[in-house]
């Protein structure tokens, strides 16, 4: 890779211990092959029950070559975050949030003379009232620019329209807009105008004979029947999604970007 390109490899959604479990086995082949310089991953459904993520789960990720790990609605339900945030940098969750929430949101990588910023945010469209993404994308970046180079967004939410929205207000003032959250990857990663890479969703790292991770019967029976039924992990058909983009640091755009799905 030239010098000038900075190779991010972006892990989707894991879910449960199956997706961890999966992390775990082909992570290293992954960074093997592609060879990326950053690696992010959204581990917001990392913990066994699929709400949170734990500190010894992180540290197992940071161990493989995750240099940053993103967060969403699902972080705040592991109520054991003091000790995670407190002892690991590395995991972010939405920036967004009130002031006074445990955490950050963003966290820089140094790689290739470039200092990288990943930062979290989340939609709010049939999620919480939280404060608005778009401008506190502005505030942010105004912010990170005196202290990284250039600027990676995960953007946790629930409505396309909104994802899609937020991709076309940040072009060109950022290097990527990456989806998360709703485990379905889609069809539309391209390069905008301005050079930020983008995706809708990159997916879900996890079961995909399931419903979005969880086991199918659960999650049927809620639709049925319209009274509550108890999640549980799926653990078929396991499968690694994420994407794939290149970033110039001269120029601080991106150049491609790419879907992936590994079984």
């Amino acid at each position: 890779m030239q010098d000038n390109i900075l190779k991010v490899l972006f892990i989707a959604d894991v879910v449960g211990q199956p997706g961890c479990d999966l992390v775990v086995r082909m992570l290293p082949d992954l960074i093997k092959q592609h060879e990326p310089d950053i690696v992010i991953l959204n581990g917001e459904n990392a913990n066994n029950n699929a709400k949170g993520i734990t500190l010894n789960i992180a540290r197992r990720f940071i161990g493989l070559g995750v240099n940053v790990i993103t967060g969403g609605n699902h972080t705040w339900e592991n109520w054991h975050n003091e000790e995670l945030f407190a002892s690991e940098p590395k995991v972010i969750r939405p920036s967004n949030y009130p002031e006074g929430n445990l955490g950050k949101g963003y966290y820089i990588v140094e790689k290739k003379g470039s200092r990288v910023a990943v930062l979290n945010l989340q939609g709010r469209t049939y999620l919480y009232p939280i404060h608005c993404p778009f401008l506190h994308a502005d505030k942010m970046i105004e912010e990170l620019s005196h202290e990284a180079d250039i600027v990676i967004i995960d953007f946790h939410a629930e409505a396309t329209a909104e994802k899609k929205a937020l991709g076309w207000y940040l072009d060109g003032k950022v290097a990527a807009v990456i989806g998360t959250h709703t485990h379905v990857q889609t069809a539309d990663d391209r390069i905008l105008p301005g050079g930020t890479a983008y995706i809708t969703d990159t997916g879900m790292t996890g079961s995909h004979d399931s419903i979005i991770g969880m086991k199918i019967e659960g999650a049927l029976h809620r639709f049925i029947y319209q009274t509550p039924k108890k999640f549980e992990v799926a653990k078929k058909n396991l499968k690694i999604n994420g994407v794939i983009f290149t970033i110039n640091t001269s120029t601080k755009k991106s150049e491609t970007i790419a879907r992936i799905e590994v079984p």
